[in-house]
């Protein structure tokens, strides 16, 4: 069975790394091909190199401040060359980016079969976050094997009218990836007299702009309402972010603001805080299995596990909001239980080549009965 596997940012390679590593396993029963289009280039290449990666195709398409439809032409028409020179008898994608939408696609129209890592999330707004809710709801679409994370993204795939045959809970392969990394380089918690630390995510396309400004000003609030809390933010490469992050936060002796870092070091990270306040999806999953909380700097969430589990709280985007609620999460006196198992036991991968595989098995018994 030749499958030809396609991403292009640092989340997708994250939570395909496990995947690969599984399909690897299956030699010589299946051909598996690693492409990827680049979309984030620098940042991609950290968690290729991390995982061992070697992807057969690269297509190389990121361009300087790129636009989503202006990448998914360009994405679709590379991925449909590929198509034609792999042949594959199945495309992976996986979660919500334009990749994955433009691949889906195009294996689609040439009536390829296509398997969805992480189906089945949703807001059911389709301008929060954007462009990704109508991303995933493209590939769902589209494909014949459904790997939802959770029971909740089942039953909404369910309740859209999917059938039950083609949706398969797995967990997520992120804690896959995470319990990877924690072997390799088990983390070191910070020392309590260094006060709390406070990690800091924010990158959304939606919150350019406004959004943005606010959740910066929030921070600022933060430290000079708690002498004892520090803030460090990898802020994302997007020249937006870095723009405003920079014009607001810069300067502060408690606030470091830092390029992004390769992914097993941002691991340590995040399991050294006492805080994560983040609009990222992967971080509202990562966290939970790490034990540490986080505060979702949204308005909406298509993780609302981790909201009803008391692992994760919506603050939304204003400045009161965010406060408030990182105030609440510093504030608490009793040990929060760690939600580690909330998305998954770290055996995702395995499931999903196991389905797909035994699919295929039986596609090809029928082919036979009906010859």
């Amino acid at each position: 069975m030749v499958i030809l596997s396609v991403f292009g940012t640092r989340p997708e390679a994250i939570k395909m790394a496990p995947v690969l590593q599984a399909l690897a396993r299956r030699r010589p029963v299946v051909r598996s091909v690693v492409c990827v289009t680049a979309q984030h280039r620098h940042m991609l290449d950290q968690v290729l190199s991390l995982f061992g990666i070697v992807p057969d195709i690269d297509l190389d398409l990121m361009q300087a401040d790129q636009e989503p439809g202006d990448f998914a032409v360009r994405a679709m028409a590379a991925v449909n060359q590929v198509l034609d020179q792999v042949r594959p008898d199945m495309v992976v994608v996986q979660g919500d980016t334009t990749t994955a939408a433009a691949a889906g696609l195009a294996a689609f129209y040439r009536r390829i079969a296509v398997a969805h890592v992480e189906a089945g999330l949703r807001t059911n707004d389709p301008a929060c976050p954007f462009p990704e809710e109508i991303n995933r709801r493209v590939v769902d679409v589209v494909a014949r094997h459904r790997f939802a994370p959770t029971q909740a993204a089942a039953r909404a795939l369910r309740a859209e009218g999917y059938s039950r045959s083609s949706i398969h809970v797995t967990g997520n392969t992120v804690v896959d990836a995470l319990q990877y990394v924690l072997r390799r380089t088990p983390p070191e918690r910070a020392a309590r007299r260094e006060g709390p630390l406070i990690v800091v995510t924010s990158h959304r396309r939606e919150h350019f702009g406004e959004p943005l400004r606010r959740i910066c000003l929030a921070l600022l609030e933060i430290v000079r309402g708690r002498p004892d809390v520090r803030i460090v933010y990898p802020v994302h490469l997007n020249p937006q972010v870095q723009r405003q992050a920079r014009e607001v936060l810069a300067g502060h002796d408690r606030i470091q603001l830092i390029d992004p870092l390769p992914y097993d070091a941002f691991v340590r990270l995040m399991a050294s805080a006492a805080l994560i306040v983040t609009d990222s999806g992967g971080i509202q999953e990562e966290a939970p299995a790490l034990g540490v909380p986080v505060v979702v700097v949204r308005e909406k969430t298509e993780r609302s596990e981790a909201v009803r589990a008391g692992a994760a709280c919506l603050a939304g985007t204003s400045i009161a909001g965010i406060t408030g609620a990182v105030g609440r999460e510093l504030g608490r006196r009793r040990p929060r239980r760690a939600q580690r198992t909330l998305f998954g036991d770290g055996r995702a991968a395995e499931r999903i080549v196991r389905i797909i595989l035994a699919g295929n098995r039986q596609r090809r018994r029928g082919r036979q009965a009906s010859d």
